[in-house]
C-alpha cells in the first residue's frame, strides 16, 4: 500500500461522491497520575451517511498532560468526524495526602491509592471503551489502577491496563487505544503493565511513559520510591475513513490526510485536525 499526501483540491472525474463511509474516530488518551490513563474513546462502524459539497469536520484530540509529583492527570481531549465524537480518555487518579478516583472518559483512568484509600477507577461511555481499576492501598501495596482500554478494563494490583482493540482499515492491522498502567509504591507494590497499544508505569519518582502519539492511548502513571513520580502524557487522538474506489476520490481535504487506493478503497488518514468534502 502506498500513501501519498492529497493536494488541496483535487477533484473526481466523474461527479460520483459516495453515499457513506466507514471510520475509526479515536480521541486523545488520559495522561497518569498515580494510575494510568484511560484510552480515548474508540468508535467504528460502517456505513455513516455523509453529504457531498459542504466540508465535514475533522479533529484530532490531543492526549492529556501527566501529573507532576501526587497530582491527578489531565483529561484527553476529544477527536470528532461528521457527526461522531468520541470522548477523551480518563485521568489518571492521584497519590499523596489526597489520594482519589480515576477520571471518567472514553475509557476510564484508573484511580490513586495511598493512606489507607483504595479510590475507584474511572468510568467509561457506552460503546466507546472500559473503565478503570481500582486503587490499591494495604500496607506497603500502594498501587494505582489501570486505565481503561479499547478491549478491555483496567486493573488493580497491580494496576495493569485495559487492552486496546486491532482495526485494519487503513489496510493494515494496528492496535491502539490501550490503557496505561498504574504507578506503585516500589517499597511494597508492584507497577502495573501497559495494556496492548497503552504505555507502562514509571518506577518510583521516575517520570512514566508517555503513550505514543495517534494511538489515542493512555498514559503510564508515576510511583513513588522517596518521592512521587510524574504521570505520562497520553497519546494523541486518530481519524481513519474509507470507501470503495468505485466513487470519485474527494473533492477537496484539509489537514494534511494521508490517502491511499488499496484493496479497493480510498483511504484518508488524519493525524492533525482538517475537513473532507465530497
Amino acid at each position: 500500500m502506498s500513501l501519498i499526501q492529497v493536494p488541496f483540491g483535487i477533484m473526481g472525474a466523474g461527479g460520483n461522491p459516495p453515499s457513506d463511509v466507514e471510520y475509526l474516530c479515536i480521541a486523545g488518551g488520559g495522561g497518569g497520575g498515580c494510575g494510568g490513563g484511560g484510552a480515548g474513546g474508540y468508535r467504528t462502524a460502517t456505513g455513516l451517511s455523509v453529504a457531498s459539497g459542504s466540508g465535514l469536520t475533522v479533529t484530532i484530540g490531543g492526549g492529556g498532560a501527566g501529573g507532576v509529583g501526587a497530582a491527578t492527570g489531565v483529561v484527553g481531549s476529544d477527536s470528532v468526524f461528521s457527526s461522531i465524537t468520541s470522548d477523551g480518555g480518563g485521568f489518571g487518579g492521584p497519590t499523596g495526602g489526597a489520594p482519589g478516583p480515576g477520571g471518567d472518559g472514553g475509557s476510564g483512568g484508573g484511580g490513586g491509592g495511598e493512606g489507607g484509600v483504595s479510590p475507584a477507577g474511572g468510568s467509561a461511555t457506552a460503546g466507546q471503551g472500559n473503565d478503570g481499576g481500582g486503587g490499591v492501598s494495604s500496607g506497603l501495596n500502594q498501587t494505582g489502577g489501570g486505565g481503561g482500554g479499547a478491549a478491555g478494563a483496567g486493573a488493580s494490583s497491580p494496576g495493569n491496563g485495559g487492552n486496546g482493540s486491532a482495526s485494519s482499515i487503513n489496510g493494515s492491522a494496528v492496535t491502539r487505544a490501550g490503557g496505561g498502567g498504574g504507578g506503585a509504591d516500589t517499597r511494597g507494590g508492584t507497577l502495573g503493565t501497559a495494556g496492548t497499544g497503552g504505555a507502562t508505569a514509571g518506577v518510583g519518582n521516575a517520570t512514566a511513559s508517555n503513550a505514543t502519539v495517534n494511538t489515542g492511548s493512555g498514559a503510564g502513571g508515576g510511583g513513588y520510591t522517596g518521592a512521587y513520580g510524574t504521570g505520562g502524557a497520553g497519546g494523541s487522538g486518530y481519524v481513519c475513513i474509507r470507501y470503495t474506489n468505485s466513487y470519485d476520490v474527494a473533492s477537496s481535504t484539509t489537514g494534511s490526510p494521508s490517502y491511499s487506493d488499496s484493496g479497493g478503497y480510498h483511504i484518508y488518514q488524519w493525524t492533525g485536525s482538517g475537513s473532507i468534502t465530497f
